[in-house]
């Protein structure tokens, strides 16, 4: 392939393998850069100590806090970006969600289109992930213009019985919208995954479905263990001319006509900020000093029910979920968020957070207990925000909305107490877990306030797109990644009318 394509897309996550996977068909020479590899098909992948224990997949670096304190991200560099190792959560914003909502600690602002302008995108974006869902099940779920293209991932029956004695309770347990083949996922190892790498076992990540999809084209080529240090513009700074990577130790470069960013919240606003320049000393697409503020990371918390007359006897346990305090406390109080049950918790996963604990014993505590998720929004705030501080990348996170995490928490505890769960423990999530990190270079009709249109173009420079989480004008209480694979068709599409049909 020439090394001037007319596209770069810079990650190969679910926003950028989805921009592959919708401009293909063009015939416009696509380059897609990642900064990691495939992930090979190992043992480790099913393997739980290695995993939780050992930090097998861990990167290995340091990123920092405003202080100058030093931690280790949860963030990982492969093919398929973090979708490789997510829960496969496919699940739609409510209609709400697009709306201004007011919450404890603020308001949740409007977002620049309504829910009806992505739902077409929606159900596309369900259709490409081969989503497992059922419709009629959650009060709070928006219009669906299309059937989910397949039916649900069945409970287990310990999990069966839960979710029932939930709904005899007067919840609304729903079935998950999940990207996962079940069947195919089991057949290589009795293991959840949640948090377990994908290597075509089944799980519908970025790079199973989308980029699959993008490289059947020949005029699509993915360029492997290539970090981008920075974008440079033309002399007049309008348009990005010239994309500067790493590989192999070398320096290369690109020439597209078009850059399309998508590397992640953190990681797609430390490179605008890296690429600052004499004619823009605050980094490109950051007019309105936008960029890299509003980070925001879901309030989330592990939430363990236990019973000594309960068995656990699932495999991957995450089927249901319920939003009965989403739009509100179930009060008339202001929302508080969604319920999911995790990935199955074993002795071998707690032990990773209680090293001194015989496994053998923890084994015996996870067989009587049920492992769920609460999720509240963090709302965006300008001073949290992601920095750079020469090679250093400095993670400001400003909880917001923690109180109503904490009612949820409360909540949820009650709930289990209910089902016949005397004993509910609860453990808060911190920043080294990714709990979809979002809107450090948000969209916005008005380009002082938001770095991007509503197309994902920078307001700054008009063939330079960042889609990815970055987008997200608000993290909603529910998981980002159909969201971000839906605007991502829906930009795709405004691109080959408006800057493929010339």
């Amino acid at each position: 392939m020439t090394t001037q394509p007319d596209i770069v897309i810079i990650g190969s996550g679910i926003g950028g393998s989805t921009m592959a996977a919708a401009l293909a068909p063009t015939g416009a020479r696509i380059v897609i850069l990642e900064a990691g590899d495939h992930l090979p098909d190992r043992p480790e992948n099913r393997d739980q100590r290695a995993i939780f224990q050992r930090g097998h997949f861990r990167p290995k670096e340091m990123w920092y806090e405003a202080d100058g304190t030093a931690f280790n991200p949860g963030n990982y560099y492969n093919v398929g970006g973090n979708s490789k190792f997510y829960g496969a959560v496919l699940v739609r914003y409510r209609k709400e969600d697009f709306e201004e909502m007011r919450h404890r600690d603020g308001v949740s602002p409007a977002w620049p289109f309504p829910y009806e302008e992505l739902e077409p995108w929606y159900s596309a974006a369900e259709k490409l992930y081969n989503v497992r869902g059922a419709l009629g099940e959650d009060p709070t779920e928006p219009h669906h213009s299309a059937p989910y293209p397949f039916p649900p991932v069945p409970d287990e029956p310990a999990i069966a019985k839960v979710r029932a004695k939930m709904k005899a309770n007067g919840l609304h347990p729903y079935s998950l919208p999940l990207g996962v083949d079940i069947d195919r996922w089991l057949a290589k190892a009795k293991t959840p995954w949640d948090a377990h790498p994908n290597c075509d076992d089944g799980k519908m990540d970025a790079e199973s479905t989308a980029l699959a999809a993008a490289l059947k084209h020949p005029n699509v080529e993915l360029r492997t263990n290539c970090r981008v240090t920075r974008l440079a513009t033309a002399p007049h700074g309008r348009t990005v001319s010239t994309v500067h990577y790493v590989r192999g130790g070398a320096t290369e470069s690109l020439s597209p006509r078009l850059v399309i960013l998508s590397a992640g919240a953190v990681q797609s606003a430390v490179l605008l900020l890296r690429s600052a320049s004499e004619a823009f000393p605050n980094g490109l697409a950051n007019s309105s000093d936008q960029v890299g503020r509003n980070f925001m990371n879901h309030n989330s918390s592990a939430v363990i029910g236990l019973s000594p007359l309960y068995r656990n006897t699932s495999v991957y346990q995450k089927s249901f979920g319920f939003n009965d305090y989403y739009l509100s406390d179930g009060n008339g109080g202001p929302p508080l968020g969604n319920v999911q049950l995790l990935g199955r918790v074993s002795g071998k996963i707690l032990k990773a957070n209680m090293p001194s604990v015989p496994e053998w014993l923890l084994d015996q505590v996870a067989g009587r207990a049920i492992d769920f998720y609460a999720m509240s929004e963090d709302l965006p705030h300008p001073e949290s925000r992601i920095m750079v501080d020469l090679d250093r990348i400095v993670m400001k996170w400003t909880r917001t909305n923690w109180q109503a995490h904490l009612d949820l928490v409360a909540k949820l505890k009650g709930a289990l107490k209910k089902a016949g769960f005397p004993i509910v423990l609860a453990r808060a999530f911190d920043k080294r877990t990714p709990s979809h990190q979002c809107g450090t270079v948000r969209i916005g009709n008005d380009p002082a306030t938001a770095p991007l249109d509503i197309w994902c173009r920078a307001h700054d420079h008009p063939n330079l797109f960042v889609v990815d989480a970055s987008y997200l004008p608000t993290s909603a209480a529910v998981n980002p990644a159909l969201t971000v694979a839906a605007q991502a068709l829906r930009v795709a599409h405004h691109i080959q009318s408006r800057d493929l049909a010339a």
